[in-house]
């Protein structure tokens, strides 16, 4: 599908990788299923012709358009069509692929600097707690890494089974359209949707679900984060073959709650004992003793 030349017919306002923002072959706009969350979260990739969201997930083509132009969902069937687009999209087959890019982080990643460490004791965090448990690195004002820009974030190494296989980077600066820029999936050695975030080698036998790193950081090793509300069933085979007990904390808002009871019901069918836990606001946001006191009464109970 044209989707470019669809979005200025249609006024749209839209990012592109010749921004430098986002992964090569996608365009992304404001997600208008994502509410009360700003950013161009929802992607299109113009090599398989699909609408991603990197919060909240799948998107059909149909469902999509009708949402971003406003139409009903008749009309955004014609107007994709008319772009030479497919009205719904097809799950992809799974595909052996050879890995042509090594995994590495971008370049000029140091040890966290004052600007860093401003960014995360100003949202209540013990820097050199984190350090020492997730192994923060940072950018200055150059870095790059296959073209994206890395610069002035906070580099979070992934890892998984005792391997770094991917990472995450937090812009410090509040400016840039994407809070959040994942590493390249070519160089990443495990997708990281297709594994948890969090310190696998102490979990227990009961676990504290979140939806991202900085609710992990707050909550503690008990914790592990989905990237996302939007959840992938081998998530749920994870968390289920792990846990014998999870508490899923998602944000307040609406589609936030409807995706932890989606998952608290996934978790019932395979026999994990599994409770959504009501909070205001995000996680990450809490003060750290009162989420020190959830812990721990959670881990009671």
């Amino acid at each position: 599908m044209d989707i470019i030349r669809l979005f200025e017919d249609y006024g749209i306002a839209y990012a592109s990788e010749e921004e430098r923002h986002y992964r090569p072959g996608w365009v992304n706009v404001p997600c208008p299923f994502c509410t009360g969350n700003p950013g161009y979260h929802l992607g299109y990739d113009t090599s398989t012709d699909h609408f991603y969201c990197w919060r909240c997930g799948h998107k059909h083509n149909d469902t999509a358009l009708s949402k971003i132009l406003g139409v009903s969902m008749r009309e955004a069937k014609g107007i994709i069509r008319q772009y030479g687009g497919l009205t719904t999209t097809i799950e992809k087959v799974s595909k052996v692929k050879v890995r042509l890019k090594s995994h590495k982080l971008p370049t000029g990643c140091t040890e966290l600097q004052s600007n860093h460490r401003k960014y995360l004791e100003k949202r209540g965090f013990d820097c050199n707690h984190l350090i020492k448990t997730w192994g923060l690195l940072g950018t200055g004002p150059l870095s790059k890494l296959d073209n994206i820009d890395f610069k002035h974030r906070i580099i979070i190494p992934i890892y998984w089974e005792g391997k770094q296989v991917s990472f995450q980077s937090r812009d410090i600066t509040d400016k840039h359209r994407l809070r959040y820029i994942t590493c390249p999936k070519e160089r990443e050695l495990i997708h990281h949707k297709h594994i948890l975030y969090g310190k696998q080698e102490v979990w227990g036998d009961t676990g504290i679900c979140v939806e991202g790193i900085t609710d992990v950081w707050r909550f503690g090793v008990n914790a592990f984060a989905t990237f996302g509300i939007e959840y992938t069933a081998r998530q749920i085979r994870m968390i289920a073959n792990t846990f014998k007990r999870v508490f899923v904390v998602f944000d307040d808002d609406p589609q936030a709650v409807v995706q932890a009871d989606k998952l608290v019901q996934e978790l019932l069918f395979r026999n994990v004992q599994a409770e959504r836990i009501t909070i205001t606001g995000d996680p990450g946001g809490m003060k750290q003793d009162e989420a020190n006191y959830l812990v721990k009464t959670l881990l009671k109970s």
